[in-house]
């Protein structure tokens, strides 16, 4: 017997799993209070490519792609204000 999920599901299980792909990192942040390996630039890139998601979410009028993008944003947002807390922290 064949499972068939609806697009949705699918899209809204990878939405969360890509966003959350970036929680061990931002844990790790807060609980080592040091952010040594983090690129600011690798993060700055990501959320511009995030943004677009949002963006094409919004005019595809798509709940699941706004959604996980923007927490995913979020989550890069937590990261870099860490990274520059720490950052100046460890001078």
């Amino acid at each position: 017997m064949l499972l068939v999920i609806p697009k949705t599901v699918i899209g809204i299980i990878a939405g969360i799993l890509t966003s959350a792909s970036l929680l061990p990192q931002l844990f790790k942040m807060i609980k080592e209070k040091q952010a040594t390996n983090a690129s600011a630039g690798m993060f700055i890139v990501l959320m511009s490519g995030v943004s677009l998601w949002i963006w094409y979410g919004i005019m595809k009028n798509d709940w699941p792609i706004i959604i996980t993008n923007a927490f995913s944003f979020l989550i890069n947002i937590a990261i870099l204000i860490l990274r520059n807390k720490y950052k100046k922290s460890s001078r």
